[in-house]
């Protein structure tokens, strides 16, 4: 078991009007090739579950921009401390998914106004420091909720303060899909709608952010505390003093 969605349909963007899109959103930041990879993650295991479904449009676009997609199926993945010391391959394959991304999407169902135990336990099982790498640290991210009722921020707003906490580079744009039963067909593709359109605009910053940052992530996240604590002096004074003229 890979613990890998396999994404359906992926070339088929029914709501996207391409003439209006960049292909190539990032061209200009930096270096496309390799494609960027991303890590997209959804909070629930319904049969028909509006995050995976808002999750598979992200991820089509994301392949559309060029980029490397991978989406990881929560269904067997153990509660945090269920299993002693996460010895279970879903929690492996999770954290390998993690180190393998330069950026993630997150999308979380609202349910009692938060978001789900499944979107939680995802992000709960991804340490900041495993086996001396970093799982997150870094890495963009991108935040998206779906509610049954009218548009609400509340999921979106805990998963930023999440990425936050994981030491994630999280973009200024998001999305949050209103009443989203009325927002997918019966095949569970996303309508026309301005809410899709606000879902290609997250995705396309979150390869222009991807790229932009690709080349400077390791520096942006070197600390002086986390040097101090592996005994990895900086190469000379002045660099140390960072301000000398």
């Amino acid at each position: 078991m890979n613990r890998l969605r396999e994404l359906p349909d992926p070339d088929h963007l029914p709501a996207l009007k391409p003439h209006y899109a960049h292909r190539r959103p990032a061209l200009g930041l930096g270096a496309n090739d390799p494609p960027p990879r991303i890590l997209l993650l959804y909070g629930s295991l319904r049969e028909r579950s509006f995050s995976r479904l808002a999750v598979e449009e992200a991820a089509r676009l994301l392949q559309w921009f060029g980029c490397e997609t991978r989406i990881f199926d929560p269904r067997d993945l153990p509660l945090p401390d269920q299993v002693a010391d996460d010895d279970h391959p879903a929690v492996a394959r999770l954290r390998e998914l993690s180190l393998w991304s330069e950026g993630q999407v997150w999308c979380s169902p609202e349910r009692h106004g938060q978001i789900t135990g499944i979107m939680k336990t995802q992000i709960d099982h991804l340490p900041l420091a495993f086996k001396g790498m970093r799982p997150t640290q870094g890495r963009t991210l991108a935040v998206m909720q779906v509610s049954a009722g009218s548009q609400s921020f509340n999921s979106v707003n805990t998963l930023r303060l999440l990425g936050r906490w994981m030491r994630m580079i999280t973009i200024p744009n998001q999305s949050s899909v209103a009443k989203a039963y009325e927002e997918f067909d019966a095949q569970g593709r996303m309508k026309p709608s301005a809410y899709y359109d606000r879902i290609v605009d997250v995705m396309e910053e979150l390869v222009r952010f991807t790229v932009l940052l690709r080349p400077h992530a390791d520096q942006l996240v070197d600390r002086y505390s986390e040097r101090v604590e592996r005994d990895t002096p900086v190469d000379t004074p002045v660099e140390a003093a960072g301000l000398v003229r």
